[in-house]
Protein backbone atom coordinates (compact mmCIF):
# COMPACT_ATOMS: atom_id res chain seq x y z
CA UNK A 1 0.00 0.00 0.00
CA UNK A 2 3.14 2.54 0.97
CA UNK A 3 4.53 1.97 -2.78
CA UNK A 4 0.83 2.76 -4.22
CA UNK A 5 0.25 5.83 -2.49
CA UNK A 6 4.34 6.95 -3.16
CA UNK A 7 3.43 6.20 -7.11
CA UNK A 8 0.23 8.42 -6.77
CA UNK A 9 1.84 11.11 -5.22
CA UNK A 10 4.81 10.83 -7.93
CA UNK A 11 2.08 10.82 -11.05
CA UNK A 12 -0.47 13.06 -9.52
CA UNK A 13 1.24 15.79 -7.79
CA UNK A 14 2.89 18.75 -8.72
CA UNK A 15 4.99 21.38 -6.68
CA UNK A 16 5.84 24.81 -7.68
CA UNK A 17 8.88 26.85 -6.10
CA UNK A 18 7.81 29.80 -3.83
CA UNK A 19 7.57 33.14 -4.82
CA UNK A 20 7.88 36.15 -2.89
CA UNK A 21 6.70 39.68 -4.53
CA UNK A 22 9.08 42.20 -3.13
CA UNK A 23 8.16 45.96 -4.29
CA UNK A 24 11.61 47.51 -3.70
CA UNK A 25 12.80 50.40 -5.87
CA UNK A 26 16.77 49.52 -5.25
CA UNK A 27 16.34 44.95 -5.94
CA UNK A 28 13.70 46.15 -9.15
CA UNK A 29 16.80 48.48 -10.90
CA UNK A 30 19.06 45.57 -9.89
CA UNK A 31 16.89 43.14 -11.21
CA UNK A 32 16.17 45.02 -14.44
CA UNK A 33 19.88 46.35 -15.08
CA UNK A 34 20.68 42.85 -15.09
CA UNK A 35 18.22 41.52 -17.32
CA UNK A 36 19.03 44.33 -19.46
CA UNK A 37 22.68 43.77 -19.92
CA UNK A 38 22.48 40.45 -20.41
CA UNK A 39 19.79 41.14 -23.54
CA UNK A 40 21.95 43.42 -24.49
CA UNK A 41 24.78 40.44 -24.31
CA UNK A 42 22.88 37.99 -26.34
CA UNK A 43 21.54 40.62 -28.98
CA UNK A 44 24.51 42.47 -29.33
CA UNK A 45 27.83 40.44 -28.93
CA UNK A 46 26.18 36.81 -29.34
CA UNK A 47 23.93 37.01 -32.61
CA UNK A 48 25.02 40.87 -34.04
CA UNK A 49 28.87 40.11 -33.64
CA UNK A 50 29.29 37.01 -33.44
CA UNK A 51 26.54 35.55 -35.46
CA UNK A 52 25.22 33.02 -33.17
CA UNK A 53 22.39 32.48 -35.59
CA UNK A 54 24.75 30.87 -38.32
CA UNK A 55 26.20 27.59 -38.41
CA UNK A 56 30.51 27.77 -39.57
CA UNK A 57 32.60 25.70 -41.62
CA UNK A 58 36.48 26.47 -42.53
CA UNK A 59 38.65 27.05 -45.46
CA UNK A 60 40.25 24.31 -47.67
CA UNK A 61 42.57 25.94 -49.87
CA UNK A 62 44.92 25.93 -52.85
CA UNK A 63 47.77 28.35 -53.24
CA UNK A 64 49.78 28.62 -56.85
CA UNK A 65 52.45 31.18 -56.99
CA UNK A 66 54.31 33.30 -59.91
CA UNK A 67 57.15 35.08 -59.80
CA UNK A 68 58.61 37.54 -62.49
CA UNK A 69 61.28 40.41 -62.95
CA UNK A 70 64.73 40.13 -63.98
CA UNK A 71 67.66 41.78 -62.68
CA UNK A 72 71.31 42.79 -64.27
CA UNK A 73 74.49 42.30 -62.01
CA UNK A 74 78.17 42.86 -63.02
CA UNK A 75 80.91 41.72 -60.40
CA UNK A 76 84.85 40.78 -60.67
CA UNK A 77 83.88 37.12 -60.46
CA UNK A 78 81.13 36.74 -62.71
CA UNK A 79 81.04 39.70 -64.79
CA UNK A 80 77.80 41.15 -66.65
CA UNK A 81 74.94 38.78 -65.97
CA UNK A 82 71.09 38.95 -66.23
CA UNK A 83 69.40 37.08 -63.84
CA UNK A 84 65.78 35.76 -64.45
CA UNK A 85 63.26 33.37 -62.94
CA UNK A 86 64.77 30.64 -63.14
CA UNK A 87 67.96 31.78 -61.53
CA UNK A 88 66.54 33.32 -58.25
CA UNK A 89 63.33 31.12 -57.36
CA UNK A 90 64.64 27.95 -55.95
CA UNK A 91 62.87 25.58 -56.11
CA UNK A 92 61.01 26.62 -58.90
CA UNK A 93 57.67 25.78 -57.03
CA UNK A 94 56.86 24.80 -53.25
CA UNK A 95 53.52 24.36 -51.87
CA UNK A 96 52.09 27.62 -50.57
CA UNK A 97 55.08 29.24 -50.74
CA UNK A 98 57.78 30.95 -52.77
CA UNK A 99 61.62 31.81 -52.28
CA UNK A 100 63.43 34.60 -54.03
CA UNK A 101 67.01 34.56 -53.78
CA UNK A 102 68.31 38.33 -52.49
CA UNK A 103 71.81 38.00 -51.61
CA UNK A 104 74.76 34.81 -52.85
CA UNK A 105 78.22 33.54 -52.07
CA UNK A 106 79.29 31.78 -54.93
CA UNK A 107 82.13 29.17 -55.13
CA UNK A 108 83.08 28.54 -58.86
CA UNK A 109 84.78 25.40 -60.67
CA UNK A 110 85.15 23.00 -56.88
CA UNK A 111 86.65 19.70 -57.77
CA UNK A 112 86.94 16.71 -55.50
CA UNK A 113 90.57 16.88 -54.10
CA UNK A 114 93.09 17.99 -51.40
CA UNK A 115 93.12 21.62 -50.44
CA UNK A 116 93.51 23.53 -47.47
CA UNK A 117 90.85 23.58 -44.80
CA UNK A 118 89.24 27.01 -43.87
CA UNK A 119 91.04 28.17 -40.94
CA UNK A 120 89.37 28.61 -37.19
CA UNK A 121 90.56 27.71 -34.05
CA UNK A 122 89.86 23.66 -34.50
CA UNK A 123 91.99 23.99 -38.40
CA UNK A 124 94.94 25.94 -37.90
CA UNK A 125 98.35 23.60 -37.70
CA UNK A 126 101.65 24.26 -36.73
CA UNK A 127 102.56 20.78 -37.69
CA UNK A 128 101.08 16.87 -38.66
CA UNK A 129 100.84 16.99 -35.37
CA UNK A 130 98.25 18.49 -34.73
CA UNK A 131 95.93 17.10 -37.91
CA UNK A 132 94.06 13.68 -37.42
CA UNK A 133 93.61 11.55 -40.15
CA UNK A 134 90.08 10.62 -40.71
CA UNK A 135 88.72 13.49 -38.52
CA UNK A 136 85.83 15.35 -39.60
CA UNK A 137 83.40 17.47 -37.45
CA UNK A 138 80.05 18.64 -38.44
CA UNK A 139 81.42 22.39 -39.62
CA UNK A 140 84.18 20.42 -41.99
CA UNK A 141 84.73 21.13 -45.45
CA UNK A 142 85.81 17.64 -45.74
CA UNK A 143 87.83 15.29 -43.92
CA UNK A 144 91.46 15.48 -43.23
CA UNK A 145 94.43 13.78 -44.40
CA UNK A 146 96.86 14.24 -41.97
CA UNK A 147 98.74 16.99 -43.49
CA UNK A 148 99.69 20.94 -42.45
CA UNK A 149 99.70 22.86 -45.45
CA UNK A 150 99.57 26.44 -46.41
CA UNK A 151 95.87 28.20 -46.15
CA UNK A 152 98.04 31.85 -47.20
CA UNK A 153 101.35 33.44 -46.43
CA UNK A 154 100.69 33.81 -42.51
CA UNK A 155 98.64 31.09 -41.73
CA UNK A 156 98.48 26.98 -42.45
CA UNK A 157 95.75 24.69 -41.66
CA UNK A 158 94.99 21.24 -41.97
CA UNK A 159 94.62 19.76 -45.47
CA UNK A 160 90.92 17.99 -46.06
CA UNK A 161 89.93 15.90 -48.85
CA UNK A 162 87.21 17.83 -49.90
CA UNK A 163 85.10 19.78 -52.83
CA UNK A 164 88.07 21.79 -54.21
CA UNK A 165 88.54 25.06 -53.10
CA UNK A 166 86.56 25.43 -50.12
CA UNK A 167 83.93 27.99 -49.61
CA UNK A 168 84.66 30.66 -47.84
CA UNK A 169 81.08 31.96 -46.42
CA UNK A 170 82.54 34.41 -43.64
CA UNK A 171 81.96 38.00 -44.89
CA UNK A 172 78.25 38.30 -46.48
CA UNK A 173 77.98 40.68 -49.53
CA UNK A 174 76.94 44.25 -48.73
CA UNK A 175 75.05 45.31 -50.34
CA UNK A 176 72.62 42.64 -51.19
CA UNK A 177 73.79 41.09 -54.85
CA UNK A 178 70.26 41.35 -56.09
CA UNK A 179 68.93 44.58 -55.09
CA UNK A 180 66.20 44.83 -58.32
CA UNK A 181 64.69 41.75 -56.59
CA UNK A 182 62.94 44.71 -54.80
CA UNK A 183 60.56 45.39 -57.86
CA UNK A 184 60.09 41.83 -58.70
CA UNK A 185 56.17 40.72 -58.33
CA UNK A 186 54.56 37.75 -57.58
CA UNK A 187 51.08 36.62 -59.03
CA UNK A 188 49.06 34.56 -55.91
CA UNK A 189 46.50 32.43 -56.82
CA UNK A 190 44.13 31.30 -54.13
CA UNK A 191 41.00 28.58 -54.45
CA UNK A 192 39.17 28.21 -51.62
CA UNK A 193 36.15 26.12 -50.93
CA UNK A 194 33.87 25.55 -47.89
CA UNK A 195 32.68 22.02 -48.02
CA UNK A 196 29.71 22.35 -45.35
CA UNK A 197 28.24 24.52 -47.79
CA UNK A 198 29.66 23.18 -50.99
CA UNK A 199 30.57 27.03 -51.92
CA UNK A 200 34.17 27.83 -53.41
CA UNK A 201 35.89 31.16 -54.79
CA UNK A 202 39.50 32.17 -55.99
CA UNK A 203 41.02 35.61 -55.48
CA UNK A 204 40.76 36.12 -59.23
CA UNK A 205 37.17 37.57 -58.83
CA UNK A 206 34.84 37.18 -61.71
CA UNK A 207 35.48 41.10 -62.27
CA UNK A 208 39.32 41.34 -62.93
CA UNK A 209 39.83 40.99 -66.41
CA UNK A 210 43.27 39.81 -68.18
CA UNK A 211 44.05 43.24 -69.41
CA UNK A 212 43.58 44.42 -65.76
CA UNK A 213 45.69 41.58 -64.47
CA UNK A 214 48.50 42.28 -66.97
CA UNK A 215 48.95 46.20 -65.61
CA UNK A 216 47.55 45.61 -62.05
CA UNK A 217 49.86 46.00 -59.15
CA UNK A 218 48.20 45.17 -55.21
CA UNK A 219 47.49 48.43 -53.30
CA UNK A 220 45.54 48.48 -50.43
CA UNK A 221 43.49 51.35 -51.26
CA UNK A 222 43.24 51.60 -55.13
CA UNK A 223 43.85 47.81 -55.91
CA UNK A 224 42.85 45.78 -52.86
CA UNK A 225 41.61 42.60 -55.21
CA UNK A 226 44.72 42.95 -57.24
CA UNK A 227 46.74 39.43 -56.90
CA UNK A 228 49.83 40.59 -58.22
CA UNK A 229 52.41 42.13 -55.50
CA UNK A 230 55.48 43.72 -55.29
CA UNK A 231 58.21 41.92 -53.29
CA UNK A 232 59.34 45.47 -51.88
CA UNK A 233 55.71 46.58 -51.06
CA UNK A 234 54.84 43.17 -48.88
CA UNK A 235 57.78 44.10 -46.77
CA UNK A 236 57.34 47.71 -46.31
CA UNK A 237 53.64 46.85 -45.58
CA UNK A 238 55.17 44.30 -42.40
CA UNK A 239 56.87 47.44 -41.70
CA UNK A 240 60.24 46.45 -42.34
CA UNK A 241 63.60 47.97 -44.98
CA UNK A 242 63.64 45.55 -48.16
CA UNK A 243 67.43 46.23 -48.81
CA UNK A 244 68.29 45.67 -44.94
CA UNK A 245 66.58 42.04 -44.86
CA UNK A 246 67.53 41.20 -48.45
CA UNK A 247 70.85 40.74 -47.07
CA UNK A 248 70.70 38.23 -45.18
CA UNK A 249 67.05 37.23 -45.73
CA UNK A 250 64.11 36.31 -43.79
CA UNK A 251 60.67 35.00 -44.07
CA UNK A 252 57.37 36.77 -44.69
CA UNK A 253 54.00 36.04 -44.94
CA UNK A 254 51.20 37.09 -47.10
CA UNK A 255 47.61 36.12 -45.04
CA UNK A 256 44.72 36.27 -46.94
CA UNK A 257 41.65 36.03 -45.35
CA UNK A 258 38.30 34.48 -46.02
CA UNK A 259 35.55 35.54 -43.65
CA UNK A 260 32.28 35.11 -45.60
CA UNK A 261 28.74 35.91 -44.61
CA UNK A 262 26.88 33.45 -47.20
CA UNK A 263 23.43 34.86 -45.87
CA UNK A 264 24.69 37.78 -48.40
CA UNK A 265 25.34 37.57 -51.64
CA UNK A 266 28.43 35.62 -53.16
CA UNK A 267 29.99 38.57 -54.69
CA UNK A 268 30.54 40.12 -51.36
CA UNK A 269 32.60 37.11 -50.32
CA UNK A 270 36.14 38.88 -51.10
CA UNK A 271 39.39 38.28 -50.08
CA UNK A 272 41.26 40.67 -47.57
CA UNK A 273 45.39 41.04 -47.46
CA UNK A 274 47.98 41.43 -45.43
CA UNK A 275 51.43 40.97 -44.43
CA UNK A 276 53.87 40.37 -41.21
CA UNK A 277 57.28 38.69 -40.82
CA UNK A 278 57.52 35.87 -39.60
CA UNK A 279 61.02 35.41 -38.48
CA UNK A 280 62.14 37.08 -35.46
CA UNK A 281 64.32 40.29 -35.77
CA UNK A 282 66.07 41.08 -32.67
CA UNK A 283 68.87 43.19 -32.50
CA UNK A 284 70.01 41.48 -29.06
CA UNK A 285 70.49 38.26 -30.60
CA UNK A 286 72.05 38.60 -34.15
CA UNK A 287 73.45 34.62 -33.82
CA UNK A 288 72.52 33.18 -37.55
CA UNK A 289 69.57 35.34 -38.54
CA UNK A 290 67.94 35.28 -42.04
CA UNK A 291 67.23 32.73 -44.19
CA UNK A 292 69.73 30.41 -45.90
CA UNK A 293 70.50 27.43 -47.67
CA UNK A 294 72.93 26.07 -49.86
CA UNK A 295 72.92 24.07 -53.41
CA UNK A 296 75.30 23.26 -56.35
CA UNK A 297 74.88 22.89 -60.07
CA UNK A 298 76.79 20.15 -61.65
CA UNK A 299 79.29 20.32 -64.87
CA UNK A 300 81.06 17.58 -66.66
CA UNK A 301 84.25 18.06 -68.76
CA UNK A 302 84.69 16.46 -71.76
CA UNK A 303 87.16 14.31 -70.67
CA UNK A 304 84.82 13.32 -67.63
CA UNK A 305 86.39 15.06 -64.65
CA UNK A 306 83.30 16.75 -62.74
CA UNK A 307 83.00 20.26 -61.27
CA UNK A 308 80.41 22.11 -59.69
CA UNK A 309 79.46 25.83 -58.53
CA UNK A 310 78.69 25.90 -55.09
CA UNK A 311 75.51 28.75 -54.30
CA UNK A 312 74.96 29.88 -50.55
CA UNK A 313 71.62 31.61 -51.70
CA UNK A 314 70.48 34.32 -48.86
CA UNK A 315 66.41 35.34 -49.73
CA UNK A 316 63.58 35.98 -48.47
CA UNK A 317 60.96 33.20 -48.03
CA UNK A 318 57.10 34.18 -48.78
CA UNK A 319 54.62 31.99 -46.88
CA UNK A 320 51.33 32.36 -48.23
CA UNK A 321 48.88 31.56 -45.39
CA UNK A 322 45.07 31.05 -45.91
CA UNK A 323 42.17 31.33 -43.01
CA UNK A 324 38.65 31.96 -42.78
CA UNK A 325 35.57 30.71 -41.53
CA UNK A 326 32.11 31.05 -43.30
CA UNK A 327 28.32 31.07 -41.76
CA UNK A 328 25.21 30.17 -42.95
CA UNK A 329 21.64 30.78 -40.89
CA UNK A 330 20.32 27.42 -39.32
CA UNK A 331 17.66 26.89 -36.98
CA UNK A 332 20.36 24.99 -34.37
CA UNK A 333 22.51 26.95 -33.49
CA UNK A 334 19.91 29.83 -33.06
CA UNK A 335 18.00 27.70 -30.73
CA UNK A 336 21.23 26.92 -28.90
CA UNK A 337 22.20 30.13 -28.15
CA UNK A 338 18.33 31.71 -27.34
CA UNK A 339 17.86 29.04 -24.84
CA UNK A 340 21.41 29.77 -23.33
CA UNK A 341 20.33 33.18 -23.44
CA UNK A 342 17.02 32.94 -21.56
CA UNK A 343 19.22 30.64 -19.05
CA UNK A 344 21.28 33.78 -18.06
CA UNK A 345 18.17 35.47 -17.10
CA UNK A 346 18.68 33.27 -13.76
CA UNK A 347 21.66 35.63 -12.61
CA UNK A 348 19.50 38.30 -12.33
CA UNK A 349 17.46 36.12 -9.57
CA UNK A 350 20.42 35.24 -7.86
CA UNK A 351 22.08 37.97 -7.63
CA UNK A 352 18.71 40.14 -6.23
CA UNK A 353 18.12 37.30 -3.95
CA UNK A 354 21.83 38.11 -2.50
CA UNK A 355 21.27 41.80 -2.40
CA UNK A 356 18.00 41.09 -0.68
CA UNK A 357 19.15 38.63 1.55
CA UNK A 358 22.96 39.68 2.70
CA UNK A 359 22.99 43.88 2.20
CA UNK A 360 19.55 45.19 2.83
CA UNK A 361 18.57 46.70 6.35
CA UNK A 362 15.38 44.35 6.50
CA UNK A 363 17.14 41.27 5.24
CA UNK A 364 16.06 38.91 8.18
CA UNK A 365 12.52 40.49 7.52
CA UNK A 366 12.66 38.89 3.80
CA UNK A 367 14.52 35.62 4.85
CA UNK A 368 11.31 35.00 7.08
CA UNK A 369 9.31 35.93 3.95
CA UNK A 370 11.03 34.22 1.36
CA UNK A 371 12.06 30.59 3.69
CA UNK A 372 9.56 28.80 5.69
CA UNK A 373 11.33 26.61 8.54
CA UNK A 374 10.32 23.09 9.97
CA UNK A 375 12.30 22.03 12.80
CA UNK A 376 12.43 18.31 13.90
CA UNK A 377 11.89 18.98 17.64
CA UNK A 378 8.49 20.92 16.76
CA UNK A 379 7.20 17.36 15.10
CA UNK A 380 8.57 15.10 18.33
CA UNK A 381 7.55 17.79 20.84
CA UNK A 382 3.98 17.26 18.94
CA UNK A 383 4.48 13.47 19.11
CA UNK A 384 5.00 13.51 22.70
CA UNK A 385 1.80 15.75 23.76
CA UNK A 386 3.70 19.03 24.38
CA UNK A 387 2.33 20.90 21.45
CA UNK A 388 -1.59 21.64 20.64
CA UNK A 389 -3.47 19.53 18.59
CA UNK A 390 -3.78 22.28 15.74
CA UNK A 391 -0.17 23.00 15.96
CA UNK A 392 0.44 19.60 15.38
CA UNK A 393 -2.46 19.27 12.31
CA UNK A 394 -0.01 21.94 11.16
CA UNK A 395 2.98 20.05 11.03
CA UNK A 396 1.99 16.85 10.13
CA UNK A 397 3.14 15.41 6.29
CA UNK A 398 -0.33 13.92 4.68
CA UNK A 399 -2.75 14.48 7.09
CA UNK A 400 -6.34 15.12 5.39
CA UNK A 401 -9.11 17.64 6.31
CA UNK A 402 -12.77 17.15 4.93
CA UNK A 403 -14.96 19.85 5.75
CA UNK A 404 -18.59 19.32 5.68
CA UNK A 405 -20.54 22.09 4.97
CA UNK A 406 -24.26 22.90 5.49
CA UNK A 407 -25.72 25.75 3.50
CA UNK A 408 -24.16 28.89 6.10
CA UNK A 409 -21.86 26.55 8.71
CA UNK A 410 -18.90 24.25 8.96
CA UNK A 411 -20.84 21.33 10.33
CA UNK A 412 -18.12 18.70 11.15
CA UNK A 413 -14.32 17.67 10.17
CA UNK A 414 -12.70 14.53 10.07
CA UNK A 415 -9.28 14.38 10.54
CA UNK A 416 -7.27 10.87 9.63
CA UNK A 417 -3.91 10.82 11.28
CA UNK A 418 -1.21 7.67 11.02
CA UNK A 419 -1.45 4.61 12.99
CA UNK A 420 1.64 5.09 15.03
CA UNK A 421 -0.33 9.01 16.19
CA UNK A 422 -3.36 7.49 17.00
CA UNK A 423 -3.06 7.91 20.83
CA UNK A 424 -1.87 10.80 21.01
CA UNK A 425 -5.17 13.13 20.96
CA UNK A 426 -8.22 11.57 22.61
CA UNK A 427 -11.17 10.73 20.42
CA UNK A 428 -13.41 13.73 19.95
CA UNK A 429 -17.00 13.92 18.88
CA UNK A 430 -17.14 16.38 15.75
Amino acid sequence: MGSCGALQSFLFEYDTPRIVLIRSRKVGLVNRGVQLAILAYVIGWVFLWEKGYQETDSVVSSVTTKVKGVALTNTSTLGARIWDVADYVIPPQEENAVFVMTNVILTLNQSQGRCAELPDDSTECKGKTDCVPGHASTHSSGIQTGECVPYNSSVSTCEVFAWCPVEDDYHVPKPAFLQEAENFTILVKNNIWYPKFNFSKRNILPTITSTYLKNCIYDSQTDPFCPIFRLGQIVEAAGQNFQEMAVEGGVMAVQINWDCNLDRAASLCVPKYSFRRLDNKDSAHTVSPGYNFRFAKYFRDSDGTESRTLVKAYGIRFDIIVFGKAGKFDVIPTMINIGSGLALFGVATVLCDIVVLYCMKKRYYYREKKYKYVEDYELTAAVTGELSKPLLLSLLPGFYQQECCCSSSISSTLVLLPPSLSGVFPSEET
